[in-house]
């Protein structure tokens, strides 16, 4: 296992856990935590955006603006998802797990098997690397109720094609601004944004899933 591996996986597990314990310990404390993530996130979409667009005033200020709504409408779905109560708290750590297993089928899948480029946007993307990311996000099924319904094995396909398009929206900007990462701040992973651009994407398609007739 190499350096870098072993720092991202380290630095997955604290995160997990940090996470699940502001989840469950008190709603203010998830409150709390949510708002500090929105604001280094929002820091770190304005630092990246800063190289092409800050050229022109109403460019970089319009790209802030877009960053600010993006940041807001995650902040509002997590702590709509997150809920009162212990069975949304797991809900939102069902989401969590949804989101991780996608990324780490992603990861190894793409690493062990390689094989042909996903886009140009990401070149580090590769089909066999999507494929794995909706094979792992149903792991998460085992871990909760073993429901191996058609219904929940699809919430959790449109949420890993969620998590994978928001890792990819990222990507695009940070390519177009030619930067490797969104910051530094996470050891392995580069910057807090980096590590949740796929959950940021996934709040809101949550909310409107959850609020839907069919899930």
């Amino acid at each position: 296992m190499n350096k870098v591996l072993r720092k991202r996986i380290i630095t997955s597990v604290i995160l997990f856990v940090a996470a699940t314990s502001c989840i469950f310990i008190h709603k203010i404390i998830f409150i709390t935590a949510l708002f500090g993530i929105s604001i280094i996130c929002f820091k770190e979409w304005c630092n990246i955006n800063y190289k092409y667009f800050s050229k022109k005033f109403w460019n970089y200020f319009l790209i802030k603006i877009f960053g600010l709504l993006y940041i807001f409408i995650f902040f509002v779905s997590a702590f709509l998802l997150r809920g009162s109560s212990y069975e949304t708290s797991f809900f939102f750590t069902y989401l969590l797990l949804i989101c991780i297993c996608s990324d780490i089928g992603g990861y190894f899948c793409g690493k062990i098997i390689g094989g042909k480029k996903l886009t140009r946007i990401s070149p580090n993307k590769t089909l066999s690397g999507t494929l794995g990311s909706f094979i792992f996000c149903i792991l998460p099924l085992v871990v909760f109720n073993f429901d191996f319904s058609t219904k929940n094995i699809l919430f959790c396909l449109i949420i890993s094609f969620s998590c994978q398009l928001g890792d990819l929206f990222i990507s695009y900007f940070k390519r177009l601004n030619k930067v490797k990462n969104t910051g530094n701040i996470l050891p392995g992973h580069g910057g807090l944004l980096d590590r949740i651009d796929g959950i940021i994407f996934v709040m809101p398609v949550a909310v409107i899933l959850k609020s839907s007739t069919i899930f």
